[in-house]
C-alpha cells in the first residue's frame, strides 16, 4: 500500500491512503500533514498498519529522524494509532497536545512524556509557526484540539468537514454538503452546546487552507466555508430542540485559544 504526497499550501504537505472498503461504496482516504520548517511536525500519524507507507511519503520531504513534533486532533487509532512508532524512528520527536489529552491519555499512551500546550500556544517551528486551539467536543472527544498555521492561514482541522471518496489532494469545490452527507453516513460530530459557537470562533480566523483529516482539503475562504458549517449543524440543532431532543445549556465554554488567535 503506497500513500500519495502533495503539497497543498506552501511547505504543507498531504500525505493520503485512500481504503476503499471503508466508508460505503465510496471508499474513504486518512490523511497525515507534514509542516516542512526548521522543526517539522506531522499532524495526524496514522494507524499502526499506515506506517511503513506514511513514513516513505515524509522521507521524501524530510528525513523522518529529523522529526521535532508530533501531533493530531483527538486520541483515536487513526489519528495517533502508529504515535510511538514515530517515536522510535526520530528520536527528537515531542509529541504535544491540550492538558486535557495529555492527563486522560498521552501521559500513559505515549512512550516519551508528551509537551503539554496551553491553549493559544504558538510553537515557532523555525520558518512556520503553529497555534494549539482547544476545542473540546468539536467534532467529537474531550480533548479534541486543532492547529493553525499562520503564516500560510492553514487550519488543521481534523475531523472537520470530513467526507467519503478519492477526491483531488486540493479542491476549491464546495466541502459543506458532502460533509453533511457523511454526518448523516457517521454522525461522528458531537452535538453540544460548545458545537456551533466553537465552528463560528473558527471561522473568524479567516483560513485560506483547510487540512482535512478526511476528504480533500480545500483552498479559498475557509471562513466562509465554517461558518456555512457552523449554520448546518445549527440547524440539525435546532430540529432536535424542535422534536424535544435535544435541550442545550444557556452558554458554551469560553475557547481562549480561539479568542487570541486574532
Amino acid at each position: 500500500m503506497a500513500a500519495d504526497l502533495a503539497e497543498i499550501a506552501d511547505g504543507i504537505y498531504r500525505i493520503s491512503t485512500f481504503m476503499p472498503e471503508v466508508g460505503g461504496p465510496a471508499g474513504f482516504t486518512f490523511n497525515q500533514f507534514l509542516i516542512q520548517a526548521d522543526e517539522p511536525l506531522l499532524f495526524h500519524c496514522g494507524h499502526r498498519g499506515l506506517f511503513p507507507a506514511v513514513s516513505d511519503a515524509v522521507a521524501k520531504v524530510v528525513p523522518v529522524e529529523r522529526l521535532r513534533w508530533i501531533t493530531f486532533g483527538h486520541v483515536e487509532a487513526d489519528e495517533c494509532g502508529s504515535m510511538n512508532q514515530w517515536l522510535a524512528a526520530a528520536p527528537s520527536a515531542e509529541v504535544a497536545h491540550g492538558a486535557t489529552a495529555c492527563m486522560v491519555s498521552l501521559n500513559d499512551l505515549a512512550d516519551r512524556p508528551p509537551r503539554q500546550l496551553a491553549d493559544g500556544e504558538a510553537i515557532d517551528l523555525g520558518g512556520k509557526r503553529v497555534r494549539y486551539m482547544d476545542t473540546p467536543h468539536v467534532p467529537h472527544g474531550w480533548e479534541a484540539g486543532l492547529l493553525f498555521e499562520e503564516s500560510t492561514q492553514t487550519l488543521l482541522c481534523g475531523d472537520l468537514f470530513t467526507h467519503v471518496g478519492r477526491g483531488p489532494a486540493l479542491t476549491e469545490s464546495d466541502i459543506i454538503e458532502p460533509a453533511m452527507a457523511a454526518e448523516a453516513l457517521f454522525k461522528a460530530t458531537s452535538l453540544g452546546v460548545a458545537t456551533v459557537p466553537t465552528m463560528r470562533r473558527l471561522a473568524q480566523l479567516k483560513p485560506t487552507t483547510l487540512a482535512l483529516m478526511h476528504g480533500s482539503s480545500f483552498a479559498g475562504d475557509g471562513g466562509a466555508a465554517l461558518a456555512a458549517l457552523a449554520d448546518a449543524y445549527d440547524e440539525m440543532i435546532r430540529s432536535a430542540e424542535a422534536d424535544g431532543i435535544f435541550r442545550p445549556a444557556d452558554a458554551s465554554p469560553p475557547l481562549a485559544g480561539l479568542g487570541s488567535a486574532h
